[in-house]
């Protein structure tokens, strides 16, 4: 499709923290010439462990600060958000909205050989039931799977062992160790990561689930549907070239709070240095999210 107006316009990312980074850096990577602007709520992080009005009501507002700058598209990068918020967003944003979900359950469908489907995730993920509704209703069209044998992980302590750079530590194994052992058990053959912090521990859960189980990357999911959503609404962007006509997609950070850390934590999510962070104050969040009558 030809380009449509507002093709150069930048792809907003929201999460509750700092996961959504993994986010930012699969599509920086997969549409190199798109500008991206992304908004982590960290005054507020987690989501996981709130309940689906407030998880909605910080949806909107982070949505909403987005759509102030001016993006084409909104991404939630941010499972608990997309369990809760989702539709409420598609139903009142002026523009396109992708979920972390829809793209993991599809991908997952595609990658499973007729054997059980695996979900690990936040409590706030796995309570709301919607990557286990999407398997079932996906599945359901498969020969040779029953809609019963999907295994679901509530694993909380995943997210702060990331954040305090616990990757490699002997306690992160162990509890990957517990959280994982239903789930191996279980014959699990393709297990969808369902949190934007877990691809930083892609190894660790690949050794833990044995080579027969395949892994879905949320982060990587995402970025191929918004790659595609783009592509079929014409507002993929290519002429954002640099010089020396490489691409050059401009990065720009806004955070709700400078948490502790930030720049050695962003950096290990991102793989690169972050620079030039906007603190956005609660008062611009509570604004930002009465958002303006679609259409």
């Amino acid at each position: 499709m030809a380009p449509q107006p507002g093709y150069d316009r930048p792809i907003g990312i929201f999460d509750s923290g700092l996961g959504g980074l993994t986010v930012l850096r699969a599509l920086h990577r997969r549409l190199p010439c798109e500008d991206l602007v992304y908004f982590g709520d960290t005054a507020r992080v987690p989501y996981g462990t709130k309940g689906a009005r407030t998880v909605v009501d910080f949806a909107r507002q982070d949505a909403g600060l987005l759509i102030s700058l001016g993006v084409k598209l909104v991404i939630v990068a941010c499972n608990t958000a997309s369990a809760f918020a989702l539709d409420n967003l598609r139903e009142s944003l002026p523009v396109p909205v992708l979920g972390v979900i829809e793209p993991g359950v599809e991908t997952a469908l595609r990658a499973t050989r007729g054997g059980p489907v695996g979900v690990i995730g936040t409590p706030g993920t796995i309570g709301s039931g919607r990557y286990q509704e999407g398997l079932v209703h996906g599945v359901a069209d498969l020969p040779g799977i029953a809609t019963e044998r999907i295994v679901t992980g509530e694993c909380p302590l995943l997210v702060p062992l990331v954040e305090a750079g616990w990757e490699d530590h002997p306690a992160t194994d162990l509890v990957l160790d517990t959280y994982l052992e239903p789930l191996r058990a279980a014959g699990v053959d393709t297990l969808i990561l369902g949190c934007t912090h877990y691809p930083l521990l892609k190894s660790q859960i690949a050794a833990h689930m044995g080579p027969q189980a395949a892994l879905v990357d949320s982060a990587e999911a995402l970025a191929g549907a918004a790659e595609r959503l783009l592509a079929e609404l014409g507002l993929r962007r290519r002429d954002g070239l640099d010089e020396g006509g490489l691409p050059d997609g401009r990065l720009e950070y806004h955070l709700s709070d400078i948490p502790w850390k930030f720049a050695e934590i962003g950096a290990r999510f991102l793989g690169r240095p972050i620079t030039d962070v906007r603190t956005v104050s609660l008062e611009e969040m509570e604004a930002a999210g009465h958002l303006p009558p679609k259409g």
